[in-house]
């Protein structure tokens, strides 16, 4: 049963680390499966605190990669209607020309709502890269979470 478990573990981190790319797949919290399958054997003793601390950072990662590029588009100079736009960016992204509409529609509703506010092409292209970096910052965030519990695994197993 052991190695069922470390063979599922395995599975769910290297899935994990890609969805941390691919935005249809929640990479934290399918790494931290992965963590959960190696705790369960005789590979492996995490302690609560750790698997109380890494199932919370990956709640928290996976959350904050839907709200940094609307941040984004606000530290870049975009008002509420580029926000919203961008919001809507987010959601319809999910279901429209998945995974690469989450990439794509926050910049495009973020310029949409910027130039339906009556900002000038240039403020609404800069509050658009705003909600790409900020996607970007969600991604890199998200992959490190990741990365890091494939260390822990890896430590563990191994170690």
């Amino acid at each position: 049963m052991d190695i069922i478990l470390l063979i599922l573990g395995i599975i769910f981190l290297l899935v994990g680390v890609v969805g941390c790319i691919l935005p249809v797949l929640p990479g934290p919290p399918l790494s931290y499966v992965g963590i959960l399958f190696l705790h369960f054997t005789k590979f492996a003793d995490y302690t609560t605190t750790f698997l109380v601390f890494f199932a919370v950072l990956a709640v928290v990662v996976t959350l904050l990669d839907y709200f940094v590029p609307i941040w984004g588009t606000k530290r870049f100079g975009g008002s509420k209607y580029g926000s919203w736009g961008a919001t809507i960016g987010v959601v319809l992204g999910l279901f429209v020309f998945p995974p690469f509409g989450i990439i794509l529609l926050p910049f495009v509703g973020a310029v949409i709502g910027e130039s339906l506010k009556g900002s000038d092409f240039p403020a609404s292209l800069r509050s658009g890269a705003g909600s790409f970096l900020g996607f970007l910052l969600g991604t890199g965030l998200k992959l490190i979470t990741s990365l890091v519990m494939v260390f822990y695994f890896v430590k563990e197993w191994l170690g």
